[in-house]
């Protein structure tokens, strides 16, 4: 494993994190003052650790903390000129 899987790994499990929190926050209705932290917390702490567990998984079967292979990006697609499913210009001064 590499420093680009446990950058990935780690912004993954945070935003885990982040979003479960939340989530729970936003179930319970309540107001800051009055969450259960032991049980939102440990919520969070769970959904956390199913990520990273997932990310580990993901590394085994594809060498990324993602499932989904993504190909290198190498700038704007331009369409094909013979593409037919892009429809050719037309003339707005006739």
């Amino acid at each position: 494993m590499d420093l680009a899987f446990f950058k990935d790994a780690g912004e993954r499990a945070l935003k885990t994190f982040a979003q479960s929190l939340l989530s729970v926050l936003a179930v319970q209705g309540v107001t800051i003052t009055s969450v259960n932290w032991a049980v939102a917390l440990s919520v969070a702490a769970t959904a956390t650790l199913i990520s990273v567990l997932t990310s580990v998984a993901s590394y085994s079967a594809h060498g990324t903390a993602s499932l989904v292979r993504r190909e290198p990006h190498h700038g704007r697609h331009e369409a094909n000129e013979e593409d037919s499913s892009v429809p050719p210009e037309e003339d707005v001064d006739a």
